[in-house]
């Protein structure tokens, strides 16, 4: 068993006490953000428009569903890849090796929701799933997060991360002990990285659009653009999927709730917060406007660019004032039942 780091070093996020007040505030953020972006005020700041009770947030279909989606990405990650590579040199000079297929898993995934929907599945109704999926999402951190420390615990010393080894069990289990936790070849924080959250992150904003289709007969540009653009920023994030082996989390954190929560359920759920406000709050957007989101997208290189999303960014800001008391902005016109 690996000994903690000694007493001394120091602790980031506030220590154990900030370690457990984000375990809280993470999810309750995420939850909040998904009831307002429906509600019809769509306010940020002040309390949600309602609490959701258990019979909404807990549903076994929706955690089946979330299995079935986790296995169906992790039945990806196992198929044969087009390059494998290594990873950074660890502190027993080994190196790890990582399948490069995160595109191959996102064509795919593509390929089998295109002819699951020819085939009937109603991908419209995901927008309606979303908060018992995202609580399904949570749970699965948690308890995943869990299992993480207590196979950390038997890890040698050498597969620890620089942090999340304190001796503190609430800090190490928000920060996580270990650095590259695998079964055999299968890497649980690499596979998290870029795969389920990415990829349900498209996903979910295509759901959100076909369900705009279904309510007023067709996508808005808005609505078209939020998808293609973030389309391409999680096709170009796959595409050079080895680059993520030299960013900090893979080569110092470890793989403990922060990540795990982060990718599993933060990413889906509140990156398509755009499309979903779209959704309930339809916003004109002119050519002119689009044709001078797509320059600055273009002339800033795609995904690969910080500026990627800055347009939106501005486009969701301004929708958000719109709706904020004292605007002369109609609200949307959606059945009460969506609220």
């Amino acid at each position: 068993m690996a000994s903690p780091q000694g007493s001394g070093a120091p602790l980031e996020f506030g220590g154990p006490l900030g370690a457990a007040a984000l375990m809280l505030l993470l999810p309750a953020t995420m939850f909040h953000l998904l009831l307002v972006a429906r509600s019809g005020p769509a306010r940020l700041l002040g309390p949600p428009p309602y609490l959701p009770g258990p019979e909404v947030l807990w549903s076994p279909q929706m955690l089946l569903l979330w299995f079935t989606w986790l296995g169906l990405q992790a039945a990806l990650y196992l198929l044969p890849a087009r390059k494998v590579a290594e990873g950074q040199e660890l502190k027993d000079k080994s190196r790890l090796r990582y399948p490069i297929n995160g595109f191959q898993a996102l064509v795919l995934t593509a390929l089998l929701v295109g002819l699951a929907v020819s085939a009937g599945l109603p991908l419209g109704a995901l927008p309606e799933m979303l908060l018992p999926l995202a609580f399904a999402a949570t749970l699965t951190a948690f308890i995943f997060s869990l299992l993480l420390y207590l196979k950390a615990l038997v890890a040698p010393a050498s597969a620890l991360a620089p942090g999340g080894n304190s001796g503190n069990p609430i800090y190490d289990f928000f920060l996580g002990r270990e650095l590259n936790p695998r079964i055999w070849s299968f890497d649980f924080k690499y596979f998290c990285e870029l795969r389920p959250g990415l990829i349900g992150w498209v996903l979910i904003n295509l759901a959100l659009l076909m369900q705009e289709a279904e309510l007023r007969g067709s996508p808005s540009l808005a609505m078209w653009l939020v998808n293609g653009f973030q389309l391409l920023y999680v096709g170009d994030a796959l595409w050079h999927e080895e680059a993520v082996l030299t960013t900090m989390d893979i080569t110092h954190d470890g793989f403990g709730f922060m990540l795990a929560f982060g990718d599993l359920a933060w990413v889906p759920f509140t990156y398509s917060l755009q499309a979903q406000f779209l959704l309930h709050h339809p916003q004109p957007l002119g050519l002119p406007m689009a044709s001078v989101i797509c320059l600055i997208n273009g002339q800033s290189g795609g995904g690969s660019s910080p500026f990627h999303s800055f347009m939106f960014c501005l486009f969701s800001i301004r929708c958000w004032l719109l709706h904020l008391p004292g605007s002369q902005f109609p609200e949307a016109h959606l059945p009460k039942e969506s609220f």
